[in-house]
């Protein structure tokens, strides 16, 4: 690939080819961790350190490695960026890193970090790559965001619960009650079930969307043909 649109790129990562909502890549943490905002964003953090440190790396080799060994060398990259994001949280956030649990290690296989590997920074230079998977891992960590947010308010009536987890001490402050000290928490909303049907709400948001924004490109498209066939005509009317 030799011309790289930064703003395609973003495009892509953010809105129209989203991990979570259009790749529909990387659900199984996203729907086991996200019952609360603190935790989609540890998990959402780590998912975008990975994608960017194995993005960068695999592009750097794309020239040594042969097509025969491709896929084993990525996975070695992946699983050495995951193993020093692992680190990292133990060294700065022991108490969330004990909460995630075992879905920081499975990252390894997150679909979505070895597919942008092998589709993009494969055939890309270094900085487009380092790029590509910091939007891609931004557009994973806003949906797994919007999701935690949903499922903490709905089900415990509060949101940014254990924000000291990531932030320090300074953020216990931060907890908003919406809904009251008297708000029935609604267990359903946090667990696997409330996760699924809060994305498939996010999904059918984001698709219509689109369809509304696709429906309003087809109508300017019709009125500018409709305007072209004006006839003008020059010269005086005796």
């Amino acid at each position: 690939m030799s011309d790289v649109s930064y703003r395609e790129i973003t495009a892509k990562g953010l809105w129209s080819n989203n991990p979570a909502l259009v790749q529909l890549l990387g659900l199984c943490p996203l729907l086991a961790v996200s019952s609360s905002v603190v935790n989609a964003l540890g998990l959402g953090i780590a998912t975008l350190l990975v994608l960017v440190i194995s993005n960068s790396f695999v592009s750097l080799i794309r020239r040594q490695v042969s097509d025969a060994v491709r896929l084993p060398a990525f996975v070695m990259i992946i699983a050495s960026a995951v193993t020093c994001t692992e680190l990292l949280m133990k060294a700065f956030t022991y108490e969330l890193y004990q909460i995630l649990g075992l879905f920081i290690p499975l990252i390894v296989t997150n679909c979505a970090v070895l597919g942008r590997a092998d589709a993009f920074a494969s055939k890309n230079k270094l900085i487009p790559s380092a790029v590509d998977g910091f939007m891609m891992g931004l557009g994973f960590m806003l949906v797994l965001v919007a999701v935690g947010a949903v499922r903490e308010l709905l089900g415990t009536g509060h949101l940014f619960g254990d924000m000291h987890l990531i932030f320090g001490e300074g953020a216990r402050s931060w907890q908003l009650n919406i809904f009251g000290a008297d708000y029935p928490n609604v267990i359903f909303a946090l667990l696997p079930p409330g996760a699924f049907i809060v994305v498939g709400m996010l999904i059918a948001a984001k698709n219509s969307i689109d369809a509304h924004l696709k429906k309003r490109a087809d109508a300017r498209k019709t009125a500018v043909s409709t305007g072209s066939k004006r006839v003008r005509t020059t010269g005086a009317v005796s």
